[in-house]
């Protein structure tokens, strides 16, 4: 019935918005922008009407979460770093009825999934920067999915991106776009050293880790990356656990996905972290490669669990 017609891994990093500030920041952060603006440019060529993002700022302690409200409007301060976003507003329109329909398929393959539309529950910054970049005129329906997920296996949110796929293509009429937000390398510069490392990576291991995994990206080594996936998610600091990273490759396939990635804002640093926009082309597939819910943890194998807070 339905369409995924675009995928994407992207950043969301504050500085985007304080980079439109008067100041001596004040344009800095335009080819991230420009990144955005280019993936929304694509969605409305494709004629995406709702986009899904996994939202790496959305912190939960138990299950998975879909965010579908109808509206959402008001003013943001990021509790994280107030003095980056500061007061920004936003509007946009929800998807109450994909929404729910994926927290049903999401069930219906063993992942408990919660589908909120009746809330107040705003979004995170994870979602609501790149909508202000690529939906500022509410062009898109948007969905928020929980994706700083503190006790969750990978394989289990792999499983969870199939499942939005199938949602979408057996269940939803209509033409959907999702979007990984999040880092890869995620470690801050320490308290104090911040300002040193406004354009730079923490260290010269993870910089050269992100830069062979963006290469993997671009060469299509997809068997390799995902059996790598959780060691890169535990050593390169990965934002959220890089759980938005194993939706996103769940819902391309896993490990029988076989396009190469096309990269549309260069890899950059961020206050010591690493940052990129990139497109996954979306291919046919059948999702045989894709983790079961819990599978590994008989044998050890694509497991990734934490208790970190």
């Amino acid at each position: 019935m339905g369409k995924l017609a675009l995928a994407a891994k992207i950043t969301h990093v504050p500085s985007m918005y304080l980079s439109e500030l008067d100041g001596p920041q004040k344009g800095f952060r335009q080819a991230a922008i420009d990144g955005h603006l280019e993936i929304s440019k694509r969605c409305r060529e494709l004629g995406v009407d709702t986009i899904v993002v996994f939202d790496t700022h959305w912190l939960v302690n138990a299950n998975y979460h879909i965010n579908c409200a109808p509206h959402w409007e008001g003013v943001y301060t990021s509790n994280e770093l107030p003095h980056f976003i500061n007061n920004m507003p936003y509007s946009l329109d929800g998807n109450p009825e994909l929404g729910r329909i994926i927290a049903k398929v999401c069930n219906e393959q063993g992942v408990e999934t919660m589908a909120h539309d009746a809330t107040t529950l705003a979004p995170e910054y994870g979602a609501l920067v790149p909508m202000r970049y690529m939906n500022p005129d509410q062009h898109f329906k948007c969905i928020s999915v929980s994706a700083l997920l503190t006790v969750h296996y990978l394989n289990d949110s792999a499983r969870l991106g199939w499942a939005i796929r199938e949602a979408i293509e057996k269940h939803y009429d209509g033409t959907v776009a999702i979007l990984a937000s999040g880092s890869l390398s995620h470690r801050f510069a320490q308290n104090g050293q911040a300002p040193d490392f406004s354009t730079k990576v923490w260290s010269p291991f993870l910089e050269s880790l992100d830069h062979r995994v963006v290469e993997m990206w671009e060469n299509a080594e997809w068997k390799t990356f995902c059996e790598m996936l959780p060691e890169y998610a535990a050593k390169g600091h990965g934002e959220g656990f890089m759980h938005d990273t194993a939706m996103l490759l769940g819902a391309l396939g896993w490990s029988d996905y076989d396009q190469k990635v096309e990269v549309i804002t260069p890899y950059f640093g961020s206050s010591g972290t690493g940052q990129i926009n990139a497109i996954f082309p979306v291919s046919p597939q059948t999702g045989d490669a894709v983790p079961a819910p819990q599978a590994s943890v008989e044998n050890g194998t694509f497991v990734y669990g934490t208790s970190r807070l």
